[in-house]
């Protein structure tokens, strides 16, 4: 090789080191949280992905407890009552069912009585009517849009802000944010309905980019709480806790100068926690302690309804208790699913509106309405944020010839009781018939904003950063707290 040559090969082997080296550089800095790729992070975040954090701003929410009616609630059959439907029951109309398509339909009016409640007079179906009694502790906000008419897009978009699956869900932004109170449970848990799991699964509350320590644990009301948690084998509870404390040793010797691998930090404070979950599920899930009045508050003695997909009212009653119980302990953010397996077995009501009313209503009224009187009576409830809602809403129209309605992202309601929110208020309007948002119409994206802020979190400012990007729950489009249903 020649002179010229030489150093023709010497300056590309250069340009391919640096090159390479800065590009390394720059695909790390996906896998790091926080504002700077290499900046330093809290001794705590380290040690500990859960350890309690401030609030961004004081605010009075403590713990979020998400009422999710998986399926997609019809609206109008619940709080959101047109009387222009019920007075058009039958006219045919031609209305946009799935996107960009329009069919002839007939409308469907409700053939739930509504009533106004409380001093704020809000209107509520009897299909619920122990929740009715508690108007005047909600915030029904009518006037809520998303982009997916699928339940799987749907569900992802409503838990994580996105409609596709890798993203973390709102749970994981609050603990996230917020950490947890108490390290023997975790920051994070959900429960599920009996009949089974909503689309797509583990994906509606997983963690997405951020550490495994912020994804929600799955807690079962009944039997031992956590699956695989407790050894088969002969070893002791103490002779565990020293094998763990051992391995822990271990994993600190190997994070010195890898402290910003957050991976580590998460394995080691599972291993932590899973340990004291041992005795600390348990015994957060013992109701045992709980005076009767308090379980028939929740409908602990009341079994299944007349209809045979129906479920006992207890089921969902020992979760919301057990929610309570929860929050009580410092855990952050628990979510209950209502409503699993397909169509009439949760809140999907193709195949008859006012069939699934009569499976699912007696399956949360009695119980919700008991969380929010034990919560105010507990004086509990100005630091606990109620969510309750689904995925969508349904249709005006009917589908089919049995009186079933149809998917619908473009309106529907949810209710906030709790924490920061303004009781008594209805916020926004569908269009008359109840099919789209039309006043003080707001995307998902906002309702996530609301939720961060009732909880003391700034949504622009909440961020992690992952693929070059400070990522948000609610994504790069510009999102507005919804200022209307603040106290």
């Amino acid at each position: 090789m020649n002179i010229k040559s030489r150093f023709q090969e010497e300056g590309r082997r250069n340009f391919l080191k640096y090159f390479g080296t800065s590009m390394a550089g720059i695909s790390l800095s996906g896998i790091f949280p926080g504002e700077k790729v290499f900046g330093a992070l809290p001794a705590s975040t380290l040690v500990n992905p859960l350890a309690p954090k401030p609030q961004d701003f004081p605010a009075k929410a403590k713990a979020c407890i998400f009422l999710y009616m998986y399926g997609g609630p019809s609206q109008m059959d619940l709080f959101d009552y047109k009387p222009e439907l019920q007075k058009n029951d039958g006219k045919e109309v031609n209305m946009e069912i799935r996107r960009g398509e329009l069919r002839k339909s007939k409308l469907l009016a409700s053939k739930r009585k509504f009533t106004q409640h409380g001093q704020s007079g809000q209107w509520c179906s009897d299909a619920i009517p122990n929740i009715a009694k508690h108007m005047d502790k909600l915030a029904v906000i009518k006037s809520l849009y998303m982009d997916s008419f699928a339940h799987g897009s749907a569900n992802l978009q409503m838990n994580c802000g996105r409609i596709l699956q890798g993203h973390p869900s709102l749970g994981a932004w609050v603990s996230h944010g917020l950490g947890t109170t108490n390290p023997n449970l975790p920051g994070y848990v959900v429960m599920l309905d009996a009949r089974g799991g909503p689309i797509p699964g583990a994906a509606n509350w997983a963690s997405g980019y951020m550490p495994a320590a912020y994804q929600g644990t799955i807690l079962r009301s009944k039997g031992n709480p956590i699956l695989n948690l407790n050894p088969r084998s002969m070893i002791t509870h103490s002779m565990q806790g020293d094998k763990i404390n051992a391995i822990n040793e271990f994993n600190k010797m190997h994070l010195r100068g890898k402290e910003s691998y957050s991976e580590l930090s998460a394995r080691i404070a599972s291993y932590d926690l899973a340990y004291q979950l041992q005795t600390s599920a348990p015994e957060a899930l013992d109701i045992s302690n709980e005076d009767e009045k308090t379980k028939k508050l929740y409908g602990l003695h009341m079994g299944k309804g007349d209809h045979k997909l129906s479920i006992p009212t207890s089921h969902f009653g020992r979760q919301c208790l057990i929610a309570r119980r929860l929050v009580e302990k410092g855990v952050r953010f628990v979510q209950l699913y209502s409503g699993g397996g397909h169509q009439q077995q949760n809140w999907d009501a193709h195949n008859g509106a006012e069939e699934n009313l009569k499976i699912h209503g007696p399956e949360i009224d009695v119980p919700i309405a008991g969380l929010l009187e034990d919560l105010e009576r507990r004086g509990m409830l100005e630091e606990t944020l109620v969510v309750w809602g689904g995925e969508f809403g349904r249709q005006p129209v009917s589908q089919g010839n049995n009186g079933g309605r149809d998917h619908n992202p473009k309106g529907f309601s949810y209710f906030l009781a709790g924490g920061g929110v303004k009781a008594g208020t209805s916020y926004g309007e569908t269009d008359p018939l109840g099919h789209e948002a039309a006043v003080n119409k707001h995307h998902v994206r906002d309702l996530h904003a609301t939720i961060l802020h009732l909880m003391g979190l700034n949504h622009e400012s909440l961020t992690y950063h992952y693929g070059g990007l400070d990522q948000r729950l609610t994504g790069v489009v510009p999102a507005e707290v919804i200022k209307g249903v603040l106290a």
